[in-house]
């Protein structure tokens, strides 16, 4: 009986007709990519293949890669301005695209947490507020500036942005050490772990994505992306018992307030020090879709992602 129902299985499979099946093909590897105004060639064998790595997991993780391209229409603009007054290559901003996603809520199983996945002493350092209540890693402007007084320290020691950008990931330790075991002048050349050597290309690739997603095969509508929310700035110098009602007095839920200040961790803040916090309150009529409220970043895409 069972080897009938295998015959007839056969019969019934190799009866239909067969399907055209979409080709996937491999995109082109260039010579030569930008970064930071210089000029990173890719002839040399190992460089190819790891950008090539790169620009494959890129390209083919498609759910993911659509929402880094509607993430960066929003968060692009408030990035770009803070890396330009503190002196930082806007190339940098890739950077914080291959670290979290540019999730705002994105937090490691090692707790680095926000857009750049600042860890809390690193934050601390940098002069960002971390605790129970406030934990300005998840605000973005406080730690883009936050990242930039890293990065700015990373270059000066190796007068490289090369290396200040690998060793956001490996460590400014690490990159020193193996500097000088490896006899090595960049930390390109360096040995490193599987997530370190990979970490620059990532970058790379990013940014050639970002730049022109229709050549890697992604097409948009401008209703495809998130809408702008202005939001109105509310200064408190004091403490809150409950966020909830102190939402409610200006017309929104606690959890729209949390979602346009994330940095916000408790029901409630005690401040004792009577320091000033600037909370944002979204406009109520942006909180409904509408196409007008949809703005392209101009510096982002090109006119063929649509």
């Amino acid at each position: 009986m069972i080897k009938k129902n295998l015959i007839a299985f056969v019969l019934f499979v190799t009866a239909l007709p067969l399907m055209a099946i979409e080709p996937t093909e491999s995109l082109p590897i260039p010579s030569e990519v930008q970064f930071a105004s210089q000029t990173i060639s890719l002839d040399r064998y190992d460089m190819r293949e790891r950008y090539d790595r790169e620009q494959i997991a890129i390209t083919f993780q498609h759910s993911l890669s659509l929402l880094i391209i509607k993430r960066a229409n929003r968060y692009f603009p408030i990035i770009e301005p803070i890396l330009k007054a503190n002196g930082i290559p806007d190339d940098f901003k890739y950077l914080a695209v291959i670290e979290s996603n540019l999730d705002l809520r994105a937090l490691s199983p090692v707790q680095a947490a926000g857009l750049w996945q600042l860890m809390p002493k690193t934050a601390e350092q940098f002069g960002l507020e971390v605790n129970n209540e406030v934990d300005e890693r998840y605000h973005i402007a406080k730690a883009t500036e936050a990242a930039c007084k890293y990065l700015k320290s990373a270059f000066n020691k190796y007068k490289s942005w090369t290396s200040a950008a690998i060793s956001y990931n490996a460590g400014m330790g690490k990159i020193s050490s193996e500097l000088t075991k490896q006899q090595v002048e960049d930390a390109l050349d360096m040995l490193l772990t599987s997530e370190s050597s990979r970490y620059f290309f990532r970058i790379l690739a990013m940014k050639q994505f970002l730049e022109n997603p229709a050549h890697f095969g992604y097409k948009i509508h401008k209703n495809d992306f998130y809408q702008n929310i202005n939001t109105q700035p509310v200064l408190i110098t004091d403490s809150v018992g409950d966020w909830t009602i102190w939402a409610a007095k200006y017309g929104i839920s606690y959890a729209q307030l949390k979602d346009f200040n994330i940095w916000l961790r408790d029901r409630k803040l005690t401040n004792i020090k009577k320091k000033s916090y600037i909370i944002d309150v979204p406009v109520k009529e942006d909180l409904s879709f509408k196409t007008a409220k949809i703005k392209i970043h101009p510096t982002l895409f090109n006119d063929k992602l649509f």
